[in-house]
């Protein structure tokens, strides 16, 4: 099994990608928002998207876009094939898209919309936290790509404030505040051990005075 950055030369796997997304919608009950194999392969020859094969079979799938002019990314579309899941496979995809996204756009919120409680859990595991959808993107282009959800009747009625996807989001700034705050709580820690510890050796140097 391998898992690498898809390229024109994956085309050929856009329309079975597409046919196991809409099949596992199906299966689930939920709504998705439809892509045509023409969308997946434009994501494979621009560089954004991620496939994992089993030798030349079709293993798994996610790719990327980019909206607000790349102030916001967003990991869409992951699918394993019926033969390959339960194995970890959809976790190693979302977390090799997840790195190609950080490497790519660096400074970009990522974010997602899901039903699925088990992409949840993967984003979870990967630092994204939940989030209104006023957190998001207000790209209209892509709440546009909603449309073609059986759910979107209900975007619409709350006015995009809620639907049955949840919103999750990684901020790499907000990450980065949170790590240097974690780094002086350390350092403080540290000092306040090292200062305790030098009360501790004067009081004992004194009592064998």
């Amino acid at each position: 099994m391998k898992i690498v950055i898809a390229n024109k030369s994956h085309a050929k796997f856009a329309e079975v990608i597409c046919t196991t997304i809409e099949e596992s919608a199906k299966i689930r009950g939920t709504g998705i928002a439809r892509r045509t194999p023409e969308y997946v392969i434009t994501k494979m020859e621009n560089g954004n998207a991620i496939i994992a094969l089993d030798g030349d079979k079709f293993a798994g799938f996610c790719y990327i876009e980019t909206w607000s002019h790349e102030k916001y990314v967003a990991n869409s579309g992951l699918i394993v094939h019926p033969d390959y899941r339960n194995q970890g496979l959809a976790k190693d995809i979302k977390k090799a898209v997840f790195d190609y996204s950080r490497k790519r756009y660096p400074d970009a919120k990522i974010f997602g919309i899901t039903t699925g409680l088990a992409v949840m859990k993967i984003n979870y595991e990967l630092g994204y936290q939940p989030v209104t959808f006023s957190e998001l993107t207000d790209d209209e282009a892509f709440w546009k790509g909603c449309q073609t959800c059986k759910n979107y009747d209900i975007l619409t009625r709350t006015e995009r404030k809620m639907c049955l996807c949840t919103g999750m989001l990684y901020d790499p700034e907000k990450k980065k505040k949170d790590r240097k705050k974690h780094e002086l709580n350390d350092k403080t820690f540290t000092r306040l051990k090292n200062i305790k510890q030098s009360l501790f050796y004067k009081k004992e140097k004194n009592n064998l005075d």
